[in-house]
């Protein structure tokens, strides 16, 4: 760790949240983990899901040895403005299609998927003793 670290605004950290230039937030530490993008056990997924945020509920949720927690000096990079980063975001619903109170549509489907097969065997024994009776 540098004597004197660098101090960045949570919008300058924000923006670095690509494969080729992934920065987190973790306990108000800086993290350039690009170079550690392609070695992360969980994939680079987690890592980007991280991004544009206060990564250190992600951090200390996974559990991560004491080896990981080594590993994160060689990627310190500064430190983050704490007023800069937002507080926690509100949930928002995503926005529900409409709903099918009678489920009409699904309930012909489901019937369909039984009645057909039942009706092809029916028609099929049908053929059948037809011609058993015409050979016989």
């Amino acid at each position: 760790m540098a004597s004197d670290p660098k101090t960045f605004v949570f919008s300058d950290v924000s923006i670095h949240n690509k494969t080729k230039d992934c920065w987190l937030i973790i306990d108000g530490k800086v993290y350039d983990v690009t170079p550690f993008m392609e070695d992360h056990p969980g994939g680079d997924e987690v890592l980007l899901a991280a991004t544009g945020k206060d990564a250190t509920d992600d951090f200390e949720d996974v559990g991560h040895s004491d080896e990981a927690r080594d590993m994160m000096h060689k990627y310190y990079i500064g430190e983050v403005d704490k007023s800069t980063v937002p507080k926690k975001r509100a949930y928002v619903a995503p926005a529900d299609r409409v709903y099918n109170q009678d489920k009409t549509q699904d309930f012909i489907v489901k019937i369909l998927q039984f009645v057909v097969p039942l009706v092809i065997l029916g028609l099929a024994f049908v053929v059948r003793s037809y011609t058993k009776e015409k050979s016989a």
